[in-house]
């Protein structure tokens, strides 16, 4: 299974996503039909229709994300004008320009257009070419678990008094049989479904928020950043791709589900031009190179996510982000940009090559920093005074 497009598969969050869907659409109609049959009123044939049209829509834009995919880079990619090279970042993975709202993602290992994020349930990135799909995903599922939690807990609630019915009623209630596992299972998948309509649709109004305004998840920490940098006397920073709410969401909602633009080149307000955006990211690199440190390990480290044999302290404050640990040997030499309490952030440059990075936490107590300059002992980093640390955003991707 685990071989051509099928691969996508191969992984617990389409599984998991798979079975939600199958296990809720099942479930649901399986009660509907012992509720309010669709044969009996015009009104219970709605229903039905309506949630099964949502069923195949969720599993339909759930697929077409999933293979579709954000869009990536060609390799080695250059722009057409070599003086443009100036202002875009160069990813040494794909060995070639990032162009603007490009992203490297370190779990797919390619640069992906208009990166918004890598989502586990599809086991793809959210960009460029699926980003209408995986709106319309999110859509479908919140309002086809909203109808199943309807039906379910109204089952439920027959099932459980269907005695007196039977004995007390009018005879026009609906009689719904369950056994004790079919009780106990559709109460798990009523469970679900109120899971789904919860969570998806928080996720689905930031997904809204950010069409609204066409910002990338990525994007809105780079802005927050650049807006930090500039503090209030200087001239603020205009983000170049916000056109107004409508024609924001024109880009990415239409029924095709088909991309507006080569993910390259975009439209940008009067004021603003096409590496707008990649200069201030530009700006913010060598701000974050002037900040970073060298510490030289002192204790090795397994890479462990929880390391017991590191101190209690360590444990007991892990980073609240899904980024890598990097193992350690004695005598690595690290560049660190994110300091914690326990932890520290760097890239390790003693053994990596340049195509291969080695970034992420480990523990502090593991490395000492090396006080090459007379500036660097006078002024160490702190927590108390440390540099900006980058969001959980960055998690998501390799810039």
């Amino acid at each position: 299974m685990c071989v051509g497009p099928l691969k996508r598969f191969c992984h617990w969050g389409p599984l998991i996503a798979l079975g939600i869907i199958k296990s809720v659409t099942f479930a649901t109609v399986s009660c509907l039909s012992q509720w309010w049959p669709p044969h009996e009123s015009w009104g219970s044939s709605v229903l039905f229709f309506t949630f099964m049209s949502c069923a195949v829509l969720t599993l339909y834009c759930f697929l077409h994300a999933m293979f579709t995919g954000p869009g990536t880079m060609p390799l080695k990619w250059e722009p057409e004008k070599a003086e443009d090279k100036q202002f875009l970042q160069f990813c040494g993975t794909c060995e070639g320009y990032k162009a603007p709202r490009t992203h490297h993602c370190r779990k797919c290992g390619r640069c992906v257009m208009k990166m918004d994020h890598h989502c586990p349930w599809i086991n793809n990135c959210v960009g460029h070419k699926n980003h209408c799909s995986f709106t319309f995903f999110l859509l479908f599922a919140v309002l086809g678990c909203a109808q199943a939690s309807v039906v379910l807990s109204l089952s439920i609630y027959h099932a459980i008094h269907r005695t007196w019915y039977i004995y007390y009623g009018t005879g026009r209630e609906p009689i719904v049989y369950m056994s004790l596992w079919g009780m106990v299972m559709c109460m798990f998948v009523l469970g679900l479904a109120i899971g789904v309509v919860l969570a998806v649709g928080m996720l689905l109004y930031f997904q809204l928020r950010a069409i609204l305004r066409n910002r990338t998840a990525i994007e809105d920490w780079i802005l927050e950043k650049a807006v930090h940098r500039r503090g209030m006397m200087d001239q603020p920073f205009i983000y170049p791709y916000n056109l107004g709410c409508w024609n924001n969401f024109k880009q990415v909602i239409n029924f095709s589900c088909e991309p507006i633009g080569d993910g390259i080149m975009w439209l940008v307000r009067t004021e603003c031009h096409q590496y707008t955006l990649t200069i201030e990211q530009l700006e913010q690199k060598a701000e974050k190179r002037a900040r970073c440190r060298e510490y030289q390990v002192v204790q090795s480290y397994s890479g462990w996510w929880f390391p017991c044999t590191k101190g209690l302290g360590v444990c007991c404050h892990p980073p609240c982000t899904d980024e890598p640990r990097i193992s350690l040997q004695l005598g690595d030499i690290v560049a660190v940009t994110r300091w914690k309490k326990y932890w520290l952030y760097g890239e390790r440059t003693s053994g990596s090559s340049k195509a291969e990075r080695h970034r992420g936490w480990f523990p502090r107590c593991c490395a000492v920093q090396i006080l090459s300059t007379e500036s660097d002992s006078d002024n160490p980093p702190t927590d108390t005074n440390r540099p900006v640390q980058d969001s959980p955003v960055e998690s998501k991707k390799k810039r």
